[in-house]
């Protein structure tokens, strides 16, 4: 839950830049979204991959970071490129 508010504050604050920069509203809700989406991505993976790497006998701190930065990037990166496609073009 507490991704979800980081999330809607980053796209918020995003979104004012983005407003202030390019004064294109579509863009700025497609990055707002992109980001609550991500936050909340990345709140799921750093709770679950430990976890995960705990069942299987792998040391969770060692391994769980690359992991989840993966998630984070691979994640942020679809959402933002399929979003825009399927809304700006």
């Amino acid at each position: 839950m507490s991704s979800f508010f980081n999330g809607m504050l980053f796209a918020l604050l995003i979104g004012l830049v983005g407003w202030v920069l390019f004064a294109w509203p579509t863009l700025d809700v497609v990055i707002a979204i992109v980001i609550v989406i991500n936050m909340v991505l990345v709140g799921l993976a750093s709770a679950s991959i430990p976890v995960i790497l705990e069942r299987l006998g792998i040391d969770p701190a060692l391994a769980s970071g690359t992991f989840v930065t993966t998630v984070t990037d691979v994640g942020g990166f679809l959402t933002f490129l399929g979003l825009a496609s399927f809304v700006l073009i």
